[in-house]
């Protein structure tokens, strides 16, 4: 444990100390986030690369703290190439197909480096029809890049994307444990502590953004990890227990997809029926809606470690009962509705 809490802190003051060297290298290449819309929650122009501190606190540890075997250099390599990707979109706008193009090649270094969902199989394995089929490869990288995009959904708040991410983290650091991941449990306790030391100068009023060179690396090392330390157990709420880890993420961008496909809009269209601009349309302050957020994700978070460790009935219990909170306080807050017209 003592190895855990030195990754952690170590991780969460590197992650401290280099937000302000990245705030300034911000302004002098300016790379900064003008309010050009109504969906900017900001009025003047905030620098953005706060993801930089996060990255180069999260790799900086794991050299430090965890064995660098294959599997761990392509996490990596994947995380650094997310990173550069997430980092020129932020200072000259890339088309999103690029920037896909590039979560899939890391998605796919991650699988080379042994990071697979792999209870999910042949479903034909006695048909020579269906021998190449292998629904395992198509499913890690579905979910590795639709997570690493969940966090950048989010990140629409002041310290919303940062708080969350770190929550998750620890969240499948806890589920590590209950499954005997230590080396897990160390590379979630770096994630979290690298979140955590950047929320200071990300929490309302933001003094910096993470940008999509953070948003998208979070999103992308939450993804493998939760595949490493989670989807590899097989039983039968493997994958119910994940969605209640990344509960605020994975839940806002399925309400998103569903929202724009009610209102025939196109999926990859923004707009501000997220759960935070619902929120600030019900007059919650910024900081109110960071800190109720906070809360929920907490309480996806005890309820994903419950269900790991639970009989059954008991497992199950606390899925229904958690689902239909969850469809009631997403109707109720709109979540489903389109954008209201000025």
């Amino acid at each position: 444990m003592k190895q855990i809490y030195g990754a952690f802190f170590v991780a969460l003051l590197l992650s401290f100390l280099f937000t302000p060297i990245a705030k300034k290298l911000a302004y002098k290449l300016n790379v900064l986030d003008y309010p050009k819309d109504d969906r900017k929650l900001h009025k003047e122009p905030i620098p953005y690369l706060g993801g930089a501190a996060i990255y180069a606190a999260t790799m900086i540890s794991m050299f430090l703290f965890v064995e660098l075997d294959r599997a761990t250099l392509a996490i990596m390599a994947g995380g650094t190439i997310v990173f550069v990707t997430g980092l020129v979109d932020d200072m000259w706008d890339i088309p999103a197909k690029v920037k896909l193009v590039g979560q899939i090649l890391a998605a796919f270094i991650a699988l080379w480096g042994g990071v697979q969902i792999n209870w999910i199989t042949n479903p034909f394995p006695s048909s020579d029809l269906f021998y190449l089929v292998n629904l395992s490869i198509p499913a890690t990288i579905i979910w590795i890049v639709g997570i690493t995009n969940t966090i950048n959904l989010i990140d629409g708040l002041d310290g919303l994307a940062s708080g969350v991410a770190a929550i998750a983290s620890a969240t499948l650091m806890f589920i590590a444990a209950i499954n005997g991941f230590h080396f897990i449990m160390l590379e979630c306790a770096i994630l979290t502590g690298a979140a955590l030391g950047f929320l200071p100068y990300n929490f309302n009023p933001a003094k910096i953004f993470m940008g999509d060179t953070g948003s998208l690396f979070l999103g992308f090392m939450l993804a493998v990890f939760s595949i490493r330390g989670v989807m590899k157990t097989v039983t039968a709420i493997t994958l119910i227990v994940m969605i209640f880890a990344l509960g605020i993420p994975i839940l806002d961008t399925a309400f998103a997809i569903i929202r724009r496909m009610l209102n025939k809009q196109p999926i990859m269209k923004a707009d501000k029926g997220h759960v935070h601009h619902r929120l600030l349309e019900k007059g919650f302050s910024q900081r109110q809606v960071a800190l109720i957020l906070y809360v929920i994700s907490m309480a996806f978070g005890a309820a994903a470690i419950f269900v790991a460790d639970a009989e059954p009935f008991m497992g199950i219990t606390v899925v229904v009962i958690t689902s239909i909170v969850i469809v009631v306080g997403g109707r109720r807050i709109g979540l489903l509705n389109g954008d209201k017209k000025k």
